[in-house]
């Protein structure tokens, strides 16, 4: 699937909006990629989780034992990822702001993991949900993303395998351009903090 298919499937969905957001990240943007409304349907959902196993490495897929995603971005296609792999998938939740293994889901010290996120722009969440998969005593392979809004400067520790880049300019809080200052700052996201 190439980036522009990729696009248009956002586009598609309404999922490619453009206004003043402030992102996970508290930093703000002109363009958010709204993934929960792009993987609202099953079929989407499943061929870019498709694309997005496909461009990894046959080795790697072969390795890897379980998917696992943070909640809430990653869990959609997190899922459709482990149905691409014909693996398990679970999630991590953060209920007092650490990620951690719920509902009785659990990594076997030694299992090779790949974990999967809908967007990675600091990599921060990323970065502590490897953590929590790696004191579980899981060993993460890799991540894999539908998108990177990184710019491609994000070190998450293991290879990084994003479906599509997209380098839309964002911006510091206190260092917005006026036109996009002039516009109400919205916070689409799941995370509220």
């Amino acid at each position: 699937m190439t980036d522009d298919e990729v696009l248009a499937e956002f586009r598609a969905a309404g999922a490619l909006l453009e206004g003043h957001f402030i992102l996970s990240s508290g930093r703000r943007s002109g363009n958010y990629l709204q993934c929960a409304r792009v993987l609202m349907n099953a079929e989407r959902a499943g061929r870019l989780a498709r694309a997005m196993v496909q461009q990894l490495p046959r080795e790697l897929r072969q390795d890897i034992d379980l998917v696992v995603s943070p909640a809430m971005g990653g869990v959609i296609i997190g899922h459709e990822a482990g149905r691409a792999l014909d693996r398990d998938a679970i999630f991590l939740e953060r209920p007092e702001g650490t990620f951690e293994l719920r509902r009785g889901f659990a990594v076997t010290p030694g299992q090779k993991v790949l974990m999967v996120e809908d967007v990675v722009t600091t990599g921060l969440s990323s970065r502590q949900a490897i953590e929590a998969v790696e004191a579980a005593g899981g060993i993460v392979l890799a991540e894999a993303a539908l998108v990177d809004r990184s710019a491609g400067e994000v070190d998450l520790g293991v290879p990084f395998y994003p479906l599509v880049s997209i380098n839309f300019p964002v911006y510091d809080a206190d260092d917005i351009p006026p036109e996009l200052a002039a516009i109400p700052a919205e916070k689409p996201g799941s995370r509220k903090q």
